[in-house]
């Protein structure tokens, strides 16, 4: 999996525990600084060394850290399109187009297409999407 994973939150959270429930051992590329400079509110994201931090936190929290590799994701597509032993790939609805182009560069590539698990966004109290967008534009 991959993104930013800016004020990790309940979606966050959710994607992470359903991927370690379905993978051995997950692989999460974490976006840089560089690919972020032009997401909505891009000032107010965390800095790279926070973000990883946070999830590394969680993950130990859950008790697998053991069982994550968080590597920087300098472009969309991560290392799924270059290296062939990927299996799977877990996504948002809000990302499942971004791993539909992922399996259709694997494809040109004659690599075997990554097995697509889509999880549902998780709403807040209030029944409104939750994402780090929104969080960042509450925050003064």
């Amino acid at each position: 999996m991959g993104g930013t994973f800016d004020h990790l939150h309940d979606g966050h959270k959710f994607l992470i525990k359903t991927a370690l429930l379905f993978s051995k051992n997950i692989v999460i590329g974490l976006a840089t600084e560089n690919l972020l400079k032009n997401k909505k509110h891009a000032a107010k994201i965390e800095n790279y060394k926070t973000r990883e931090q946070n999830l590394k936190a969680f993950i130990d929290s859950i008790g697998h850290l053991n069982r994550v590799e968080i590597i920087p994701l300098n472009d969309p597509y991560g290392p799924p399109i270059h290296d062939p032993e990927y299996e799977g790939i877990i996504a948002s609805q809000e990302t499942y187009k971004n791993a539909l182009k992922i399996n259709e560069i694997r494809e040109n590539k004659s690599f075997t297409p990554l097995i697509i698990i889509v999880i549902p966004m998780i709403r807040n109290s209030q029944n409104s999407i939750i994402s780090s967008t929104s969080i960042r534009e509450t925050l003064e």
